[in-house]
Order: structure tokens, then C-alpha cells, then sequence
């Protein structure tokens, strides 16, 4: 059985990438997993294996990229933010899925070329953003060390994630100190959540900005996985309910 708590504390966002091909038994995991997700939740995701142009060169990736040769394309059908909530949610399932499998992987909303990537679109539909994934060292290279502290904020504490009145139980906590771990566009960890007479719920302040629904899908996801007993409706605000 996967150990995605055990993921949590592993994964890290990784730019550089062995060139190495990703393993069949690990392709045809995510293949299976990412048909699961889009089948049972009306999503659309896509694998790309072997192909890393819309990554390669200055120009697409900034230099912030090395290596990469397979991809999650995260597509969205139309202008829905709960959808968009979702693909953070089940994208970042996959990231821990990945990380579990021993696969780096790094979220990208911008510095790729849309128009380079392999990916059929319908009509209406538009690539939201991308998951790298692939092999790397163990150790993070120079450069990465670089492009992460100038790219990150400093992490918030869990206490400046929550607002409750009151104290609040030790299983929430362990819901708080998951979502201090998940990742976020430059680290903003812009999710709040809120517990109040034994509910909890979770909001971010612009819900249509660009990628704060993918972030409230990813710090729920965290804090799901931190409780291990509960499940979330999707929207925001929407309430946890523990079981």
C-alpha cells in the first residue's frame, strides 16, 4: 500500500532531471491512476513520456528546468474554478503518488511553452498547467538550491494557517503541520482555514486569481491526508467532514 503520509515529508520540487527513461511499470501506474481520476471526477489529465520540448531551451523554461522528458499536462475544460480546485487536488495526489514511486516532480504553471506540448485540446480547453516528473539525485543540485531559495517565501507556521476560537484538537494539528508542507505558487500558502465548534473549513481570499484554486485543492488534500479522517467538499469554504 502507498504511504502518502510517509510522500508528504519526502516530496520536494525538483527542476533537474537524469536522462533516463521513465520505467514502464512506472508509466503504466500513473497511466492507470490518472484514468481512475479523470473517469470518476470529469477531469482531464494527460502523461507525456519521452517528450520535453515544451521545457527545453532558455526561452520556454527560463533555465529554470533541466532535463525534463515526461509531464502531467493538467487541462481545463471551461472557466470553472471548482474544477480547477480539483486538479490540485487529484494533481497533487499523483505528485505523491509519484514521489511514493521514487519519481521527482515539480508543479509549473508558467515557464513551459503551452503550444510545444504533445497534448490534444477540445474545443474550449486549455492546458492549466504541468507536473514534471522524472528521476533525479538524490541530493538537490546547485542550481536547484538557487532557484528554490529565490523563489520561496519563508514557510508560514501552522499557527498563522488557521484562525479558531479556543484551542484545538490534536488531529487538526496533524492536518496543519501536512498542509505546511504542500506546495504552492512561490510558497504563498495562501489557504486559511478555520475550525470552529468542532467543524472545519478552508478558503482562500481570491478564488478566481491565477492558481489560487489549484493551491486550495492541494493544502486540502494535505489536510486530509494529515487527519486520516475525513473527507472534504470541494469549494470555498466548503466544510470538512470527519469520520
Amino acid at each position: 500500500m502507498v504511504d502518502l503520509i510517509k510522500a508528504i515529508d519526502m516530496r520536494c520540487s525538483r527542476r533537474k532531471y537524469l536522462p533516463k527513461q521513465l520505467e514502464q511499470a512506472a508509466a503504466e501506474t500513473l497511466q492507470s491512476l490518472i484514468a481512475d481520476i479523470c473517469s470518476k471526477e470529469s477531469l482531464k489529465m494527460q502523461l507525456v513520456v519521452g517528450d520535453g520540448d515544451a521545457f527545453n531551451g532558455f526561452r520556454r523554461s527560463y533555465g529554470m528546468f533541466t532535463g525534463v522528458r515526461n509531464f502531467v499536462a493538467l487541462i481545463e475544460k471551461e472557466a470553472d474554478v471548482a474544477a480547477l480546485e480539483r486538479l490540485g487536488y487529484f494533481g497533487e495526489h499523483l505528485v505523491l503518488h509519484c514521489t511514493a514511486l521514487g519519481l521527482g516532480t515539480c508543479w509549473v504553471g508558467g515557464t513551459f511553452s503551452r503550444k510545444a506540448c504533445p497534448v490534444e485540446l477540445g474545443e474550449g480547453e486549455k492546458i492549466v498547467c504541468a507536473i514534471t516528473v522524472g528521476y533525479t539525485e538524490n541530493e538537490l543540485s546547485a542550481k536547484e538550491k538557487l532557484t528554490r531559495w529565490g523563489t520561496h517565501r519563508k514557510t508560514k507556521t501552522a499557527e498563522q494557517m488557521y484562525n479558531a476560537e479556543g484551542p484545538v484538537p490534536e488531529w487538526f494539528m496533524s492536518g496543519m503541520e501536512a498542509v505546511q508542507k504542500a506546495p504552492s505558487a512561490v510558497n504563498r500558502q495562501p489557504v486559511t482555514f478555520s475550525y470552529r465548534d468542532g467543524a472545519v473549513t478552508a478558503a482562500v481570499e481570491d478564488i478566481a486569481g491565477q492558481g489560487y484554486a489549484l493551491d486550495l485543492g492541494i493544502a486540502k488534500l494535505h489536510f486530509k491526508l494529515g487527519t486520516g479522517c475525513g473527507e472534504w467538499d470541494f469549494g470555498n469554504g466548503a466544510v470538512f467532514t470527519r469520520e
